[in-house]
């Protein structure tokens, strides 16, 4: 989810920005802080181990979101006191309670 969360983040932005963008999400974080989506980018979405790229729909989701900013990312400590991150946490909640607007994973398909 704090993948989609970036997403949608960035797509609501309008014009170019320079962005540091802060997650408790390890995931998120260390995909462009260990250059793991450059990895992925040049071995055709496929993981070190030659598997597919978890979320790859999402990946490529958020480097078109990405297109025209300069973003730098930064880990954070979830649950910990950061004013921004317990924002987010509040927001996000917020949201998941609200069924009139879900956001859609386009990738995600029914089992």
């Amino acid at each position: 989810m704090e993948l989609l969360g970036v997403i949608v983040g960035l797509e609501s932005l309008q014009q170019p920005y320079k962005l540091m963008i802060l997650s408790d999400s390890s995931y998120v974080v260390n995909a462009f802080q260990q250059h793991w989506v450059e990895s992925w980018l040049a071995h055709n979405w496929k993981t070190a181990g030659k598997k597919p790229v978890k979320n790859a729909d999402l990946w490529k989701r958020l480097l078109q979101a990405l297109d025209g900013h300069t973003a730098e990312f930064r880990w954070v400590k979830g649950h910990n006191g950061h004013e921004f991150n317990e924002r987010c946490d509040e927001l996000a909640t917020r949201a998941a309670d609200d069924t009139l607007h879900h956001i859609q994973d386009e990738g995600f398909g029914a089992l």
